[in-house]
């Protein structure tokens, strides 16, 4: 019988979102050998040369760890959940541990860097053993017959297909503050409301009539909920993970949203439609959503809006999700 990974939460991410690459990075984009042990032929082409270079250095560091990326605590905490067994009467003998999250590299790399890529994952105690190394081809298409409910990726074209494709992704910002240690038991994650969560019908307002406009609007509706954004799914699978439970880890999500009242409403009614419970829900009316951010502590945070993105890279792991009007060049013509 074949295997599957039918009823898990099934997180697709980059090897430079999960560890920090950056340096190796720059060796692929510039060419240039890190070390003089790096040289190179001189008349190699420029593409060539740029792959060569950055498979060298990576076969050198084999058996150097890459130290973590922005999102290696989500990917961590997340895997923690498989760690407890299924519950068992008193009587019973102890429960093998159920497989609940599935984690899969989908990398740009070689497949040479993704021996690394795999080492560094076995020396962290992170339990991945799915891959795929494609030497610069886009992994996105690998995404449907994983059913992924995350993609993860550096790349922001990547990224803009998977949206496209309808799965959960955002582009992870490499220069984003690392999370913090003070909530172990805890993955912590944030998401923005409006093209995010839910559709941009409300930005599309926003943006087209103004704040009092946009106001006007969702008091009107506010008993009707908001259509479904491209995190709508993946905020589900994380309920059902959540209610799955175990006795030592848990998710905590926040509601991080620009809105405020009157336009609270609609979007807690939405949720309250779905079925769907968020742990905090933040409703800043135009501040600065970095500082909120820093206090809550998330393993990531989610927004379409690269402003609110900058802003809170600077004190949490962040990631872009490019859909809805803040980001045209995804919309049809």
């Amino acid at each position: 019988m074949s295997a599957n990974l039918d009823g898990q939460l099934v997180v697709a991410i980059s090897s430079r979102a999960l560890f920090d690459l950056e340096e190796e990075n720059q060796v692929f984009e510039t060419g240039s050998a890190a070390n003089a042990s790096l040289a190179l032929p001189p008349d190699l082409p420029p593409g060539v040369k740029k792959d060569a270079a950055y498979r060298q250095l990576q076969l050198e560091r084999l058996d150097v760890p890459a130290k973590p990326g922005v999102a290696f605590s989500l990917v961590k905490k997340l895997l923690a959940f498989n760690d407890a067994p299924e519950n068992a009467g008193e009587s019973a003998s102890p429960a093998a541990p159920k497989q609940r999250v599935e984690v899969v590299i989908l990398s740009r790399n070689d497949p040479v860097s993704g021996m690394r890529v795999f080492r560094s994952a076995q020396h962290y105690g992170l339990n991945i053993q799915r891959g795929t190394f494609n030497r610069g081809a886009p992994p996105w298409r690998y995404l449907k017959p994983l059913h992924a409910n995350l993609f993860l990726s550096t790349h922001l074209s990547d990224v803009r297909a998977a949206l496209e494709a309808g799965v959960p992704a955002a582009q992870v910002y490499p220069q984003s503050a690392r999370a913090s240690d003070a909530h172990p038991n805890e993955v912590r994650i944030a998401f923005d409301g409006d093209a995010v969560l839910f559709s941009d019908e409300a930005e599309m307002v926003y943006q087209a009539q103004g704040l009092s406009a946009f106001q006007a609007h969702e008091r009107a509706k506010a008993a009707q909920s908001l259509l479904p954004g491209p995190f709508k799914p993946l905020l589900e699978a994380l309920q059902r993970l959540q209610q799955a439970g175990t006795s030592h880890m848990r998710i905590r999500t926040a509601l991080v949203t620009a809105r405020s009242a009157p336009a609270h409403e609609r979007a807690i009614r939405t949720l309250m439609n779905w079925n769907i419970e968020v742990d905090e829900a933040m409703f800043l009316g135009g501040l600065e959503k970095g500082p909120f951010l820093r206090e809550f502590e998330p393993d990531f945070f989610f927004d379409d809006q690269t402003g609110h993105v900058n802003s809170a890279a600077q004190h949490v792991p962040s990631g872009h999700v490019a859909s809805g009007i803040s980001n045209p060049s995804l919309q049809k013509s």
